[in-house]
């Protein structure tokens, strides 16, 4: 008698700033409804978060988002969408425990709003991506280019991507998966 085989659950941490798309790309990929903790933002938060630069941005993400995609009946991805304020970082470290890399969502237009999240993952030695999503103008940049500006390692994948396209979703997850297993195997040698 066979025991029946689990999958292998892995867990995937989708971050960045405000409004660079993290929800987006937790909906567009999720074969499941995604439990999302959006909620309106109300006069209370003025002073305190700043949507000047996504004016038309009504609601924001207050714990995580949440999602699923079933790779195959070997491996689950879990993917955990952080809240983009500073007054939420507190959620982070429950967020990354555990996971097995970390998507960095990046708007060129805004691209100092994303270093804390590089700061974060490289000091926890958390393999990342960084990912350019695909609002105007981004495609203007090189990925080296991109890398310089953020001052980080050659090793350190940055695409380019779409947070609305599945196809380029799911294409930043190999990069970050296959990053993921490039280090790991580095560091078991």
């Amino acid at each position: 008698m066979h025991a029946e085989s689990r999958p292998v659950p892995l867990k995937i941490v989708i971050a960045g700033g405000f409004g660079v798309g993290k929800t987006t790309m937790v909906r567009t990929l999720s074969e499941i409804p995604p439990l999302l903790t959006e909620e309106a933002m109300t006069t209370a938060s003025l002073g305190i978060d700043n949507n000047d630069s996504v004016p038309d941005k009504t609601t924001t993400t207050v714990a995580m988002d949440f999602g699923r995609i079933t790779v195959d009946d070997s491996l689950i991805l879990y993917l955990f969408g952080t809240p983009g304020q500073d007054r939420f970082w507190f959620m982070w470290d429950e967020l990354a425990r555990g996971a097995v890399g970390a998507v960095v969502l990046v708007d060129l237009r805004r691209i100092d709003e994303c270093f804390a999240a590089v700061d974060y993952f490289e000091n926890r030695r958390l393999p990342f991506v960084v990912a350019i999503n695909g609002f105007p103008h981004s495609s203007a940049f090189s990925a080296d280019a991109v890398r310089e500006a953020l001052a980080i390692s050659r090793d350190t994948p940055v695409v380019h991507m779409d947070a609305r396209r599945a196809d380029s979703c799911t294409e930043t997850l190999i990069v970050l998966v296959q990053h993921a297993l490039s280090r790991s195997s580095v560091q078991a040698s």
